[in-house]
């Protein structure tokens, strides 16, 4: 086996499995059919939802413990909610809540007051947001903090950017996100799912290899966190493909940079045919995912 076969299967380890997909949609279904019924009086399990979040854009991996969940809300809500006494947003998500609940009894509201929070006991948690499509093709929801108010997000924008630009290079965007979680995971990097997904969007637009296969795969590990480690040290944010809402982090350099020189020496050793020594400095990445 050479390099392009031991990253494709390591790829091919860190696709989520057809049995918690299966889990994830029966989960949703319930919920959505829920929704549709008291909101709609709409006898419907999959209209007027969408995944957002790293398992709307196909990157979670199966160490996923968050599904990110949007469900559209029929219009008329928004002026009965917007008009009423105190709180019109925390009205609103118990509203949701109370209706989700009647399918799980297991649900809160999340500490962000933005999402019905769903926790079950395999540690899936789904966070709900109800949101009114509004006229500019984005999202309103209901933020309950400071007295409440309302807020903006561009998830679809989002989601037809990144899935754009991974259709451009190969699906190479996909798999380079799902490959920097098992890093984040194997040596606890501080890097939220968002960011992975927005500098490896940024990365792959402009690496020369961004069309190839998996035998290129060892360069796009060193290049790609040669590029982590590269980003400009006083940075705290970058703007998110297809919104450009502001995407915060930190902390991730020093850990990109021993990855990148871990990824040297690997590729060193694999030149070499020392391919036991250069699997084992890629598990050292990426974890026991990557092939022995």
């Amino acid at each position: 086996m050479g390099v392009g076969d031991w990253f494709q299967t390591f790829c091919g380890n860190i696709r989520i499995g057809t049995e918690k997909r299966s889990s994830i949609g029966y989960r949703t279904s319930r919920i959505v059919g829920q929704l549709n019924a008291d909101l709609r009086s709409l006898d419907s399990k999959t209209r007027y939802r969408f995944y957002v979040g790293s398992y709307g854009r196909s990157t979670a991996i199966p160490s996923v413990s968050d599904v990110d969940l949007l469900y559209e809300l029929p219009s008329e809500l928004y002026a009965r909610f917007n008009g009423h006494a105190g709180n019109g947003q925390s009205a609103l998500l118990a509203h949701v809540r109370a209706s989700i609940m009647k399918t799980y009894s297991i649900t809160e509201i999340g500490g962000d007051g933005q999402v019905v929070v769903l926790r079950f006991n395999d540690g899936v948690k789904f966070e709900v947001l109800p949101a009114f499509l509004n006229t500019g093709g984005g999202y309103t929801f209901a933020d309950t903090n400071n007295g409440g108010s309302w807020r903006a997000c561009k998830p679809k924008q989002e989601l037809t950017a990144f899935s754009t630009r991974n259709s451009s290079c190969n699906g190479n965007l996909v798999a380079l996100a799902r490959m920097a979680r098992a890093w984040r995971d194997q040596n606890n990097v501080s890097l939220s799912g968002m960011l992975i997904d927005t500098l490896a969007y940024q990365f792959i637009d402009g690496w020369a290899y961004k069309d190839k296969s998996y035998v290129y795969y060892d360069w796009m590990t060193r290049d790609f966190f040669a590029f982590l480690a590269n980003q400009d040290a006083n940075k705290t944010y970058w703007t998110a493909p297809g919104s450009g809402s502001w995407v915060y982090g930190s902390g991730f350099r020093y850990k990109a940079r021993q990855a990148e020189l871990r990824t040297k020496q690997a590729i060193d050793n694999q030149q070499h045919n020392y391919d036991y020594t250069a699997k084992q400095l890629y598990r050292g990445i990426y974890g026991t995912d990557f092939p022995s």
